[in-house]
């Protein structure tokens, strides 16, 4: 644990996972800024491309035992498309960052460890957690930008013997051609950009899709530059990932788990893995410890993902990697910041996304949970917890669940759904 002032830099908009022009996309992801104010420790600043809404701040700190007035919440606005750090430069609020990190150790604690950041935090003259000097982070740039790639992954899993769907990496002005021969050996194929996330850009192609016209549009993801995927579409039993972390001393598992990812885009996760998919996990640990051992050779120190695909028959399939701060990891740490003085030793828990039918503040939703008995109770270690502020104008929740089992968190989601008026596909 560091020990002195943390800084908590929610960089959501960064060049890490998704090309800069992704503005639109970029700005709607950084919505989810506010989750990161379950990290804060007293003394802790937490750096937010959006506002944070008092009455989630007061529900967190309720929960955490964390003073609101022991940390600080740094607002900066996104006037146009550029890295956090350079939002922070551009508001005029660096010298004001530094008064309050003050004279003590500080560190930067990023989402993405981009190029903006690691520079942010030498200008400023804080460290990257968890490296021992700036340079060590800068070292890892290198990696970390490659292996967020579809390309750059797929290059290392073919030299570290991890299997991947059959594939082919293409410029833009191929995709079209490779899609039409990909299509003559497989019934579908997925379009996937080379830079992108949470299913941005990914497009599933049929035969017959491909005979009514172009793949790709001008405006599609990348515009008329840059590297796509064509990979075959599998005949898909689950969509799985495993999180895991580079220390000093070496790469350990943190946990496992079932992604919901329809047509790619990631929707909800449930950890851990259920034991019909223990296969899937000892793969996934396998293939996971060799990246990290790869990761920690190029000076990578951290959290990274692995995704994963488990076929009809049974096999496994290495989908990409996620080498930042994932939308579980901050999940689970709260989940285990929650249930450390608890009944369960390792609760199951859900993170899911709903849309509601009619729009609820956060107040509302709250209190209709706490009505219902549904909010998390620390002495059991179960229940719903608010994990994000909504948004869409308070018609879109992110919520996690926690319990003893999968049955019971499905019984306590399925209660949620009537309490809030979720829309259930």
């Amino acid at each position: 644990m560091w020990g002195g002032t943390l800084i908590i830099f929610a960089n959501l908009f960064s060049d890490l996972a998704v090309d800069l022009r992704e503005e639109r996309q970029l700005a709607q992801w950084s919505q989810q800024a506010p989750r990161e104010i379950w990290l804060l420790q007293a003394g802790d600043v937490l750096v937010s491309p959006v506002p944070v809404g008092n009455e989630f701040v007061q529900y967190v700190t309720q929960m955490t035992g964390v003073m609101p007035d022991s940390f600080t919440i740094i607002e900066v606005p996104l006037a146009s498309a550029v890295p956090l750090a350079e939002a922070v430069h551009r508001a005029g609020l660096t010298e004001h960052l530094k008064a309050v990190a003050g004279q003590a150790d500080t560190a930067l604690l990023p989402t993405a460890l981009d190029a903006s950041a690691v520079g942010f935090a030498r200008d400023m003259g804080f460290t990257v957690l968890p490296y021992v000097t700036v340079d060590d982070a800068s070292v890892a740039v290198e990696v970390a930008m490659s292996l967020n790639t579809k390309s750059g992954f797929r290059q290392v899993a073919n030299e570290l013997g991890i299997r991947v769907p059959e594939n082919r990496v293409c410029q833009r002005h191929e995709v079209e051609d490779a899609v039409r021969s990909a299509l003559q050996t497989h019934e579908r194929v997925v379009v996937k950009p080379d830079r992108s996330a949470g299913g941005h850009g990914m497009r599933f192609v049929s035969r017959g899709d491909a005979k009514t016209g172009a793949v790709l549009e001008p405006g599609a993801v990348g515009g008329l530059r840059g590297s796509w995927v064509i990979e075959e579409c599998l005949d898909l039993a689950a969509s799985v990932s495993i999180q895991l972390e580079n220390h000093a001393s070496g790469t350990r598992v943190m946990f496992s788990g079932m992604m919901q990812a329809p047509q790619g885009s990631f929707t909800g996760y449930l950890s851990p893995l259920p034991v019909h998919a223990s296969h899937a996990a000892q793969k996934m640990e396998q293939w996971g410890l060799q990246l990290g051992c790869y990761l920690a050779q190029h000076g990578y120190l951290g959290p990274f993902g692995l995704d994963a695909l488990v076929s009809a028959e049974g096999a496994v399939y290495a989908g990409e990697s996620n080498v930042r701060r994932t939308a579980t990891t901050i999940p689970h740490a709260m989940v285990a910041r929650l249930t450390a003085h608890s009944a369960l030793a390792r609760p199951t828990w859900s993170l899911k996304t709903g849309r509601t039918r009619k729009a609820h503040c956060f107040k509302q939703a709250l209190a209709r949970i706490q009505a219902h008995r549904l909010g998390f109770e620390p002495a059991s270690g179960e229940g719903v917890v608010l994990y994000g502020e909504p948004t869409s104008g308070g018609h879109v929740w992110r919520y996690v669940v926690m319990g003893a089992d999968a049955a019971g968190v499905q019984d306590q989601e399925a209660e949620l759904a009537g309490v809030l008026g979720l829309v259930v596909d």
